[in-house]
Order: C-alpha cells, then structure tokens, then sequence
C-alpha cells in the first residue's frame, strides 16, 4: 500500500513556493542588494576617465555615518512629521465619520455612498497629484476662475504654509476611502443586539455611536492609524508630482526624494542606498514599538 504522508507533508510548501519565490525576488533579494550597496562606495583612480577609472570598494558605515548626519534628510523627516500630523488625524476622523454615518439605519444611497467615498482611493497617486495640482494652479483652476469672477483673491497654496494643506489634501482625498470600508466593515461585524438593547434603554443614535460603535471599533482603528502612519512617512509622489508647479518643493522635501536625487540625479547610487536603509530601519523600529505597545494595552485590558 503506498504511504500519503509524504505528498501530504509536501503539498503545503507546494502551495507557499509561488509567494516564496516572488517575496524573494522582489522583496528579500531588493533588500539584501540594497544593504551590500549601502557598504560600499565608487573610488575614482587618477582624472576619472575610461572604463576601469571607478573602482567599488569596501566603505564600511562611513555611508552610514554620512546619512544621519545629513542635515537634508533631518529636515525633510521635520517636514514629513508636520505633513503627517495633518494628514493622519483628519484622514482618519473623516474615514471614522462617514462609516459610522453609512452605519446608521437612516443612511439612503449606502451603496452609492461608500462607492463614491471609496473610489478616490482607486485613483493611482500620480495620477490623483496631478488633478489636484492643476486645480491649485491659479492660471488655469476654475476655482480660482469663480474667485476672480466674483471680486475675491484666492491663496496660493503652493507656497509657505498653505502647501502642506495642498499636499495634504490630496492623500486625504486618496485614502479616506480605503480608512473607511475597514472601519465600515468592523461595524458590520457587531451584533446587532447590542444597538437593539441599548434603544431599548433610551439611548440615541448619538450615544450608541460614542459609546458601543467607537469603543468596538478601536482595534480597526489602531490599524488604520498603523496603515496611514506608514504611508505618511513613506510619502513621495504628491510632492515629487507637484514639484514642477511649485517652486518651494525642494529636491529634498521628503526623506524618499532625497534618496531618489542622490541615487539617480546626482549619482550617489551608495549614499542613497545608505539612506534608504536608515529610513527603512527607523520606520521597522517604529512600527514594532507601537505593536508592542498595542499588545500590551491588549493584554491589560483582556486581564
């Protein structure tokens, strides 16, 4: 009789090779190169010229030591920490609101609705900068078109303070959406004996929402604010898009569009890699200091 254990222990990794592979090729393998390249640097023999005038050799952490101390990538982490501070609460207050407003039992339209919420986040990034920045341009916005026509003058907000607004406004519109269908879908998941017993009790719509649907809601919460702090610190296509139109974007805006200037502008391919390792290390430590503080103040609250 011919044993199945063996296929059977084998048919698992069968089904994992596919994503092993790919995680990989794209992903490990980008990564391992990115660190050997951060360890090295170019030396130029004699005036630099022909093919064998740039030699790799072993840097060390002298890249290392250059990237933390660059004061352009500091203040770009400045700029993208203050962007961040607007995008991430408003982001997902709205994304709050409007799932618990699709939640309620008088919302008409809802599937309407949350297509509607739900489709900026479609839009790809440099697609959804462009739109927008056209629209901040006031040469050719028709919002600033009606503002003319009505006597008024509108602000530019591609320059000071108001470009924050600008950039922050465009991931807003792009990933409310996203923010809202977890949160609409973790409040689809309560039962719904609980809103029946707390009508019964006298409670509003008001209360039911502050305090069962926001309390039951706050693990989907937490990711969500996991998710957006990610991608906030990972910003790079609004500003590198509306660059053109803005004369106050520098280069170095962002610590991803410094990594990009030094890698493929300026050709300090050993530098960036440096960079980009710092910034991808800083945003691992991050996030395994907020997991960890989740899991504790899960573990206290199931005690």
């Amino acid at each position: 009789m011919v044993s199945t254990r063996a296929p059977r222990r084998i048919a698992p990794y069968g089904f994992l090779a596919p994503a092993i592979v790919l995680f990989t090729l794209f992903f490990a393998l980008p990564i391992g190169y990115a660190i050997y390249l951060s360890l090295r640097t170019a030396h130029v023999k004699g005036l630099g010229l022909g093919s064998k005038a740039r030699e790799e050799v072993w840097a060390g952490l002298d890249n290392y030591t250059g990237a933390l101390g660059d004061p352009e990538l500091l203040a770009g982490a400045g700029r993208v920490l203050r962007y961040g501070a607007i995008v991430v609460p408003v982001m997902l207050g709205l994304a709050l609101l409007f799932a618990l407003l699709l939640d309620s039992a008088r919302t008409r339209f809802g599937s309407f609705s949350r297509l509607a919420i739900f489709l900026p986040y479609a839009v790809p990034g440099i697609s959804a900068s462009l739109l927008w920045g056209f629209l901040y341009v006031p040469s050719v916005s028709p919002g600033y078109f009606l503002l003319r026509a009505a006597g008024l003058d509108g602000p530019d907000l591609l320059q000071g303070s108001g470009l924050y607004l600008a950039l922050a406004n465009i991931a807003v519109w792009g990933g409310t959406g996203f923010n809202m269908v977890v949160i609409y879908t973790s409040l689809r998941a309560v039962p719904a004996q609980l809103y029946e017993a707390a009508r019964l009790d006298g409670c509003s719509e008001y209360g039911i929402a502050v305090r069962i649907k926001i309390p039951l809601v706050t693990p989907a919460l937490v990711l969500t604010f996991f998710f957006s702090a990610i991608a906030t610190l990972q910003v790079f296509a609004e500003p590198m898009t509306l660059r053109p139109l803005a004369n106050t974007l520098s280069t170095t805006w962002s610590p991803y569009m410094k990594v990009y200037r030094d890698a493929f502008v300026q050709g300090g391919l050993y530098s960036a890699a440096a960079t980009a390792v710092v910034i991808a290390a800083v945003t691992l430590l991050l996030s395994l200091v907020f997991l960890k503080l989740v899991n504790r103040r899960a573990t206290e609250a199931g005690t």
